[in-house]
């Protein structure tokens, strides 16, 4: 009899580990957003940006990257904040641009060569055959041209906790794309205190 009820128990505490409470059942797969469309920006404003110091981080240095986190440094000092790139809360900086098409000053041919360091008379390196970059499943690329994204992210420096978040996208060209993501910015910090979805103001 001991046993029994001991053992009904024992099912009783194990079945609150595997089945979630229905508020946690509902939110697994839709709590993450799809994000805003191509050409659009969006803000979450789940607090104010506080008039704190703000480190603003890059998630990848790149020339590129430095160059629009100095935009986002002059749009935080407007604000009254003191910047850095350290102390403070932290605002995480992620840019990233790709182009599914190659584009046309992509080398295709080969990999390899002789690299820029390379001593004067170094032996040179073999070239290879190179792998284009493409779909293996025999499906039509993407039509959609090069795209650069800008993704910012606002941490408290006292456990982590986000606190703003925005990000935007256009469709640019490799030289057009610092004045692009400086458009994207000028449009998310227009915004910056209340949620807000519109367009990034990509440059023609």
């Amino acid at each position: 009899m001991h046993f029994a009820a001991y053992i009904a128990a024992t099912l009783v505490v194990f079945s609150a580990f595997v089945v979630p409470p229905p508020a946690l059942a509902q939110g697994i797969g839709t709590s993450v957003g799809q994000g805003p469309k191509l050409g659009e920006m969006e803000v979450k404003a789940y607090q104010k940006i506080a008039k704190d110091k703000v480190a603003v981080q890059l998630t990848a240095d790149n020339h590129l990257a430095r160059e629009l986190r100095r935009q986002v440094m002059v749009r935080l000092s407007q604000r009254g904040n003191e910047v850095g790139f350290s102390g403070g809360n932290v605002m995480r900086m992620d840019v990233s641009y790709f182009d599914l098409l190659g584009g046309n000053d992509r080398s295709t041919g080969t990999i390899g060569g002789q690299p820029d360091y390379a001593a004067p008379g170094s032996n040179p390196r073999p070239e290879l055959p190179s792998n284009p970059i493409g779909r293996r499943d025999g499906l039509t690329p993407s039509t959609v041209g090069p795209t650069l994204r800008v993704t910012l992210t606002l941490y408290s420096r006292d456990g982590g906790k986000v606190l703003w978040t925005a990000t935007g996208s256009c469709m640019t060209q490799a030289d057009k794309s610092q004045r692009a993501g400086e458009a994207i910015i000028n449009r998310i910090f227009d915004s910056a205190d209340k949620n807000a979805v519109g367009d990034a103001g990509c440059p023609l």
